[in-house]
């Protein structure tokens, strides 16, 4: 049996250090057990064949979560959409389909989480599913310490707002 070579103990330690944050991730995105596994795999596939350009190990978790992000804007690029017609779909109301009734909390949390833009969305959920830091987000997001913390403040407030059923302070939240 020939020796196991750096490169796939690197891969190794990778797999068994992320795959439980790229799962949560992945399920955050697309809400989908089965498609989030896929993603993950695929983001693995992908880093097998690029691992060469991985620089800094500490990094890696950026670099995975880089990876499976395009992964699953690739889905939505392949993806066509199927067309219904707007006259035979029925639009329950927002409360209704929201109730804790009908609902469990995660359900709740998961749907306001939908709602919010992706500006406000994609930090929320690097830091809170991924465990980066402000700056880790910011070097991911190209943008500026100052701009993910206030995003962050944002995505909280609107969060709670909805959560409460405040729609005119989450509206001031989205406005802004």
């Amino acid at each position: 049996m020939s020796p196991v070579s750096s490169k796939q103990r690197q891969f190794d330690a990778l797999v068994r250090g992320y795959s439980g944050d790229l799962f949560r991730y992945a399920y955050w995105l697309c809400s989908e057990e089965a498609l989030a596994h896929d993603l993950v795999q695929e983001t693995f596939l992908r880093a097998w064949r690029s691992l060469d350009s991985l620089r800094e190990t500490g990094a890696a978790k950026a670099w995975l979560i880089t990876i499976l992000r395009r992964e699953h804007a690739r889905l939505f690029e392949r993806k066509t959409p199927q067309l219904v017609d707007v006259d035979e779909v029925d639009v329950a109301d927002e409360r209704e389909a929201l109730t804790p009734e009908a609902a469990g909390e995660d359900a709740l949390i998961r749907a306001a989480m939908h709602r919010l833009d992706a500006k406000y969305r994609e930090p929320l959920l690097m830091q809170v599913l991924g465990g980066f830091s402000c700056e880790e987000i910011a070097r991911e997001l190209n943008l500026t310490s100052a701009a993910v913390m206030t995003q962050l403040f944002r995505a909280r407030q609107k969060l709670k707002a909805m959560l409460n059923g405040d729609k005119i302070e989450a509206e001031v939240y989205e406005l802004r």
